[in-house]
């Protein structure tokens, strides 16, 4: 029986991240522990340093099977490409790059555009070889890059087939891609993925069918009458922008016309929030007491061609995305014999007891480790639960597979993308296409994350059952 419940809202296939906001989250989680331990008993025994969940060293393992398909035994020279303006100020991309170096046999640079250059058929990076690139940023951002620089050294990593991710993968980030999956080539891929795909349409006025298969006759006008019940958002979008949530926005008719005039927007079944929703103990300042508050929580997997690799616990509103006021939740996996839903009870109740000055205190100090770790973002520390999301051993397992077939699925899906069976849901630019077309992925050494609104066990939906 599956015991993970939900769906993936959206894959990135072009340039994911949040790896390493996971592994300093884990780090500060347990000093939260270790000090709510020394003051209060839990009754439940917690292990935030569970290899599966920091997805550092898988990724950094990807990179290295990517330079050894390219240059066998030559000495590895890895680049992070990241744009001009976010080289100083990403966290983790200067962290990534440090512990490359800390590798042996592997020299690691962080470079943006301009810093490659071509010799003789070569890319350069400041003057000596590049082996392998991961380029932070989509192929929109390079052709838009590209009006004023020189990307020429780029382009030519992509044809050479040095530049991960592949840029064949990424017209799988496609958010109408979803529309496909349900529907014409559900038979060709695994029922995993098919199970946690939600209802999902190109948005425009049309026909088609609904979420229990009724016949829509013009889909503008039934989201309008379900609006409550959906989410429209862009095709290609990310970190939560121009995403229209139903039931938070009242203005149907404004927000409908909005995404008909930019295009390319999808409608999707929204995610019942008590699915992905879970209480934590949080306080009030201005009454200086403790309640139980909802946040609403998403979980990101790593994969990798070696398999899921970790994890992005975030947690927040609608969306929970960190640009968007969310904040990075702590996982740990449950070792104490009793469901999720008993272990974060217990964990909740313990911090109530705790009282808001010794919480906060423990607040307080976590915060200026994060400011000192630079785990920041605008003007101060990014958000952090002090009770983390907690995972048994059974789904890890369940996640396994999952990433397994979702990485198997994703290979057809880019197959029929090549073959042009999947232009009409997604939809890029010809010269983005040409490059796309021009690096193939077919299942090579990559780095994918799908961006799930799962259960775990202890959501609300879950306590009111």
């Amino acid at each position: 029986m599956k015991i993970i419940k939900g769906y993936h809202g959206e894959w990135n296939m072009g340039s994911p991240g949040g790896w390493e906001y996971q592994r300093i989250a884990q780090l500060l989680g347990k000093m939260a522990w270790d000090m709510i331990l020394k003051n209060t008993e839990t009754g439940v025994d917690i292990d935030f340093e569970h290899p599966q969940i920091n997805a550092v060293p898988g990724f950094a393992r990807m990179i290295l099977r990517a330079h050894k398909n390219c240059h066998g035994k030559n000495p590895v020279h890895a680049v992070l490409l990241a744009e001009k303006e976010t080289l100083d100020v990403v966290l983790e991309n200067k962290n990534f790059v440090d512990y490359l170096n800390t590798l042996d046999g592997v020299r690691a640079s962080l470079a943006e555009p301009e810093h490659l250059s071509l010799k003789n058929g070569k890319v350069y990076c400041r003057g000596d070889e590049a082996t392998v690139i991961f380029m932070d940023f989509n192929m929109n951002v390079l052709i838009k890059i590209g009006q004023d620089e020189e990307i020429r050294p780029i382009k030519e990593a992509i044809r050479q087939g040095i530049l991960v991710n592949p840029r064949g993968m990424e017209p799988l980030g496609a958010k109408g891609l979803f529309e496909v999956i349900t529907d014409k080539y559900k038979d060709v891929l695994s029922k995993d993925t098919l199970k946690h795909t939600p209802w999902t349409r190109q948005f425009y006025h049309r026909s088609t069918t609904g979420p229990k298969g009724e016949i829509i006759d013009n889909l503008v006008a039934w989201t309008e009458e379900h609006w409550e019940d959906l989410v429209l958002k862009p095709a290609h979008g990310y970190s939560g922008h121009g995403i229209f949530v139903g039931y938070m926005k009242k203005s149907r008719k404004k927000h409908i016309q909005t995404a008909l005039d930019a295009g390319d927007y999808v409608v999707q079944q929204m995610v019942p929030l008590s699915l992905w929703s879970e209480q934590s103990t949080w306080p009030l300042e201005m009454e200086r007491s403790l309640y139980l508050k909802e946040w609403q929580t998403d979980f990101r997997c790593f994969i990798t061609d070696e398999g899921l690799q970790g994890f992005l616990a975030r947690f927040g509103g609608v969306p929970t995305n960190v640009g968007s006021g969310g904040g990075i939740q702590p996982l740990a996996i449950l070792k104490t014999d009793i469901t999720p839903q008993a272990a974060v009870d217990s964990i909740n109740q313990a911090l109530l007891k705790l009282g808001y000055n010794a919480l906060s205190q423990i607040q307080e100090e976590v915060n200026r480790k994060a400011i000192e770790m630079g785990f920041t973002y605008l003007l101060g520390p990014i958000m952090i639960s002090p009770r983390p999301r907690l995972l048994t051993t059974t789904h890890l397992d369940e996640l396994r597979k999952y990433a397994r077939n979702l990485w198997q699925d994703a290979v057809k899906l880019e197959e029929l993308w090549r073959e042009g069976q999947l232009d009409h849901v997604v939809k890029v630019g010809e010269e983005e296409k040409a490059l796309a077309l021009n690096q193939p992925w077919r299942g090579s050494p990559a780095l994918m994350v799908s961006d799930g609104l799962f259960s775990l066990g202890a959501d609300l939906m879950n306590g009111e059952n």
